[in-house]
Order: structure tokens, then sequence, then C-alpha cells
């Protein structure tokens, strides 16, 4: 049984639906490639045909493609190996441009040392190659500063329903299925913007029929649903531990969602004692879940199986009657309501890591609360500099850190400040190779052809004497805050640098 996404994907950027603004930003890339030689970065939610753009592209160009997904060979040896060469050397196999592209999937998915180098070896790797790169990631800023600063970035937006339809359409006529519109508008609208998973669920739900109505899709959706609640009241209400566990077998759950169900919804019918054991059995499961996590062996699902069915019914000390609202958990609508944020605190937290050598975890539970303190509103200016030069920080990282607006001048001119103190510190780790600019002293043996070196030797020292003076006479005149804050300047300096 062939895979609908994959037989219907698109051969050329023509085809492709919707997100027409980025399909031809990416074919501009494609046309000017030899003028910039930049990598491009393709970013937005899955589903909405990032990959299938990147294939296209290279059909249209007759660039023949390589391959691979980041997240499979994410150590410094293996990018360099296998993508180093790929987008280095030519090839004799290579388009009648000479082009290939190397496409790299989940490029969000590589974090610094916990890929071994991954992160600097992919950054080296577009600043250097020859060929063309695309890099394809789900989270724009999952990557480094780094890495999307070498690239260009097209945004690809989720796809309209108003685009996705006109796909299903065609699917079922080449395919040779009947439909009803309002069938195929009910798929497009459930999947929200995901043309891949529309085009799935098409086929899950007309493969192998004549004719797709819709309470084909309606009755199919609603079983899904039904199938939670019913299972809820199953566990919640009615079900011996014996039996609660066998009946989660039949829901289409995994245990980590499964597990937030069963917890935003019990207390509506536990109370007191049984409320309290309840809440014991899911911290174990709770437990063995972040084993799994931790581990993928995925064998410890079922102890957390077991404490979040069988252990929940058990706890249940009278029975329960009645008719219940049962709904989706709210810890779900909080993590959408927070991406953008937990986004931000992420980055940062992987910033520290990679720059101090410690884990992410303890970035951003030890490092990230004390940093937080002590560059509060930008109050200790020259501390908050240094840490955004530390951590290669933009505004809105800054302004994350610190309490303080991204858009206000302060913050802008701090982000600033950093760029330029990383520029000083790499000037000072070049091994001495400016130090022809120290000395502008004429000597006798200069001829009159270096007259003009001298002289822009010395206009060069002048300048600098003009900005060591500009420098001096504003930190004669502090501001009141600077004033406030001289005490702590340099308190916890060298705790991050």
């Amino acid at each position: 049984m062939s895979d609908w996404t994959e037989t219907y994907r698109p051969s050329s950027l023509s085809e492709l639906r919707g997100n027409d603004k980025a399909r031809d930003a990416l074919r501009e890339w494609a046309r000017t490639w030899d003028d910039h030689r930049k990598a491009v970065i393709l970013h937005g939610s899955p589903g909405i045909g990032k990959t299938s753009a990147a294939h296209a592209l290279a059909n249209d160009m007759g660039w023949p493609t390589i391959e691979f997904n980041a997240s499979d060979t994410r150590t410094k040896d293996v990018i360099e190996r296998v993508a180093g060469e790929a987008a280095k050397s030519g090839t004799l196999t290579a388009g009648g441009s000479g082009r290939r592209v190397v496409i790299m999937d989940e490029a969000d998915n590589i974090h610094g040392n916990a890929d071994r180098g991954g992160s600097r070896a992919v950054t080296s790797l577009v600043k250097e190659a020859s060929q063309p790169m695309i890099l394809i990631a789900n989270e724009y800023y999952d990557m480094s500063n780094g890495l999307r600063n070498a690239c260009e970035d097209i945004e690809f937006r989720n796809v309209s329903k108003r685009s996705i339809v006109p796909v299903l359409r065609d699917i079922c006529r080449k395919e040779g299925i009947e439909f009803e519109d309002d069938a195929l508008e009910s798929i497009a609208e459930m999947n929200s913007g995901d043309l891949r998973g529309a085009v799935k669920d098409l086929q899950a739900q007309a493969e192998g029929k004549e004719r797709l109505t819709t309470d084909d899709v309606v009755s199919g959706e609603r079983d899904r649903t039904e199938g939670v609640f019913d299972y809820l009241d199953t566990v919640i209400k009615k079900a011996g531990a014996q039996e609660a566990l066998e009946a989660s077998y039949d829901v289409d759950e995994t245990p980590d969602d499964l597990i937030n169900w069963i917890e935003d919804n019990m207390p509506k019918d536990y109370h007191g004692r049984e409320l309290a054991v309840a809440y014991d059995f899911l911290g174990n499961a709770d437990r063995w879940l972040g084993r799994v996590r931790a581990t993928q062996n995925y064998t410890f699902w079922r102890y957390a199986s077991d404490n979040m069915t069988a252990g929940v019914a058990a706890a249940r000390s009278e029975p329960k009657g009645g008719w219940t609202r049962y709904g989706p958990p709210s810890y779900w609508s909080k993590l959408g309501r927070t991406r953008g944020t937990r986004d931000k605190r992420d980055y940062i937290a992987r910033q520290i890591a990679e720059a101090n050598g410690v884990s992410t975890s303890t970035a951003r539970r030890e490092i990230m609360p004390h940093l937080s303190v002590m560059t509060h509103h930008c109050k200790n200016r020259e501390l908050t500099v240094a840490m955004a030069a530390r951590y290669e920080l933009d505004p809105e990282h800054v302004a994350f850190v610190t309490g303080s607006g991204k858009d206000t001048n302060k913050v802008q001119s701090i982000v600033e400040d950093a760029e330029a103190l990383r520029e000083e510190q790499a000037a000072e780790h070049t091994e001495g190779a400016f130090e022809g600019n120290a000395d502008p002293v004429e000597t006798p043996e200069a001829t009159d052809d270096a007259g003009t070196d001298e002289e822009d030797e010395s206009a060069g020292q002048a300048t600098l004497t003009r900005t060591d003076e500009a420098e001096a006479d504003t930190d004669d005149e502090p501001s009141k805050e600077e004033k406030a804050d001289s005490d702590d300047s340099q308190a916890g300096l060298s705790d991050f640098m």
C-alpha cells in the first residue's frame, strides 16, 4: 500500500499549494545562489510542505539531491564527513548547472555540546560550502545564533483550509473516489493547517471506498474523541484495577497524553483520601514516564500505564454516579499559550550550557535565575553587556533574562555593545595580527612609498585616541543608575565569563 503523501508529493514548485510568498522566495534564492552563495533555512510547523518544496526546487533547477536527517547524524565527525564532502566537492552526477543541493532535515535538533560539536560543525559547513544547502527546521529559534546568521531564512506558514481542499479533491479524482465537498472540508478543518496530516487522514478514510461522505469523516472523528471520554468514565467511575488497565489498551492515546487526561479530570469525581491516593499513583506513573524520556526505553511505559490506570481505579473508595463534564487537559492549552516564552527560555539555556559546559537543565534551573537577578532591568549594565556577548543573545533574549522590553533603547544599545565586545575579543585572539597598528612612529628606513601606509596608521591611531577620549568622557559622567550600581558592577562577572 503506497503512502499518498509520497505518491502525490509535488514535483515542481508550481504544484506547491499554499505559501506562495515562501515558494517565490525559495525560487529566487536558488536563481541567485551564485551571487550570494548562502545556505537557506526553511522553517515552520510540521507537515506544511517544507521538505516537499526543497525537493520540488531541486527538480526545477535540475540539481541532484543529497538528503540526510540531522537528528540521526548529529556528531561533528559524521556531519563533516557526510554533509561536508557533499557540500564542498563537485560530482560527476551533478546537474546541468554543475550543482547539487544538500538537504538537511530536522536541522533544529542539533544542540551544541549535546551533539558533540554538531552545531558548530554545521555552522562552519554552511559558511564554507561550495554547493547549495537547504536546512529544514520546525523551530527556527532552536538553532544557534551563529547558524541563523550564516543563512538566509524563509518562513513557511500553516496551509489554509482553502488551499488544502483542492489538494484533497485532486487526490480523490486521481484515485477514482467520489466525494462530498463537506467531507473534504471537514478533513481540512480537522488538521488546522497541516497539509500532510490532511492527506494521511484522507487516505485513512477514503482508501478502498468508492465514495467518501461527510458521515464517514464525522463518525471517524467522533469515535476518536468519545473513546477518550468513555475511558475516563470507565477508569474514574466504574472499572476495577484489572478492567481499567485492559480498557486502556483500546484508547488511542500515548501514556504521555493519557496521564494528562486523567490528571485533569480525576479531581472532578475524587475527593479527600481517595484523591490523595490517586495522585500518589499518578506521581509514580510520571516518574516512569520520566525514565522513558531519559533512556528512550519504552518498555517502562507498562509501569506508567499500570499506575495511571489500575492504580487510579483502585484508589476509588466509594461508588461514583451521575454525569461529569470531562474536557481536554488544561495543560495543553497552557503549553500553547506559553510556547513562545518556553522557546526563548530553552534557547538561552542551550547557549549557556554550550558556553559553560553544563547541562541545559542546570543552565535553566540554576544559572538563569542568578543571571536574572544580577541583570534585573539592565541596571548592572556592564554585566548585562558581558552576558549578552558571552551567550550571543538577541534583544528578545536579553529582555527575557532582565525583564526589560526588547524594543527599548536600553536593550538595543546593550546588544550593540555586546556585538562590539565580541568583535573586540575576537581581535584579541588573532595572535597579534593587528599589532602593526600599535606603533605608528616613523622609522628612518621609511621611504616615500610607505608614506601612505604610515599616514593611514597615524589616522587609525588618532581615531582610536578620539574613541578612547570619548569613552573616558562618558565614564567621567556616569548616570544615576550607573552610580547606584557601581558597587555591584563587577559582582558575578567571574561567575559566567
